[in-house]
């Protein structure tokens, strides 16, 4: 999906939502457990309730791949109805990887070519060439982890160059900017440190930015929109558990959509 395609998505919703498909075999409705491929019957029916409401999809491939060849399976089955979807989803691979040039390059085609995500989560830790292979892919994007929201992001992202008193995590979106365009490049921005998004957005006002931490994590939506969003609103917002784990009976999607509804009405308001 290019970028107007999204932005237009986001303009047809009224929507910047990201729905987060966290699926815990352990915490979906007992009841679909009898089901062949419990996950992807849970994930169908978060699906088929909010698409009208999200704009994307970000499946955290950890919740599969703990699961062995069983989880992986229900990986592609759902990245396979999300493209299937009669109106387009953006979808995001929430994998995290970071390696060598190399090894990159086979992490980018198993999401990019093998599975056909949209994009995919990267760390730039190890430097320019662990992020270059993922945007070597025409039409994907890469979406770089920049300032999390996890209390650990203390321990490294806000350290201050001495120098020029640039935090760290300033210095990753100064440098990893130019690796890529505003075309096939993402950065992951916490919505628990909304107030750091105008920071952000002078280092990168154009780009698009994934937010999570809205919901279950605390983060305000208000406060995101505020400080984070530009003219083509430039953001997409991650709930994950608020939504999908809304309840555990049998009205489980139901109660997704009530809870994705409620953002999106916020959203609307929020788009100029």
């Amino acid at each position: 999906m290019t970028k107007q395609e999204l932005i237009d998505q986001i303009r047809k919703k009224r929507s910047f939502l990201c729905i987060g498909l966290d699926t815990d075999i352990e915490k979906i409705p007992k009841h679909l457990l009898s089901e062949e491929d419990p996950v992807f019957a849970f994930n169908k029916q978060i699906i088929d309730a909010t698409q009208d409401l999200a704009v994307a999809y970000k499946p955290n491939t950890a919740f599969y791949e703990s699961r062995g060849a069983e989880g992986w399976e229900s990986l592609k089955k759902t990245i396979r109805y999300l493209n299937n979807l009669e109106n387009p989803v953006f979808t995001i691979a929430d994998a995290k990887r970071g390696d060598i040039g190399n090894t990159s390059t086979q992490y980018a085609k198993a999401f990019f070519e093998t599975l056909n995500f949209d994009s995919v989560t990267v760390a730039p830790y190890m430097g320019r060439d662990s992020v270059s292979p993922f945007l070597q892919f025409e039409g994907k994007w890469a979406i770089v982890l920049a300032l999390t929201s996890n209390q650990g992001a203390f321990d490294f992202q806000f350290i201050k160059n001495d120098e020029n008193q640039e935090k760290l995590f300033e210095t990753v979106l100064e440098t990893t900017k130019s690796w890529g365009s505003e075309e096939n490049m993402m950065f992951v921005i916490g919505a628990t440190k909304a107030e750091m998004l105008a920071q952000v957005r002078k280092h990168i006002p154009n780009h698009f930015l994934l937010v999570p931490g809205v919901g279950a994590q605390g983060g305000s939506l208000e406060e995101v929109a505020k400080y984070g969003m530009n003219s083509d609103i430039g953001l997409l917002v991650n709930s994950s558990r608020g939504i999908i784990f809304a309840s555990n009976g049998l009205n489980f999607a139901e109660k997704a959509r009530e809870e994705a509804l409620k953002l999106q009405i916020q959203m609307a308001k929020l788009i100029c």
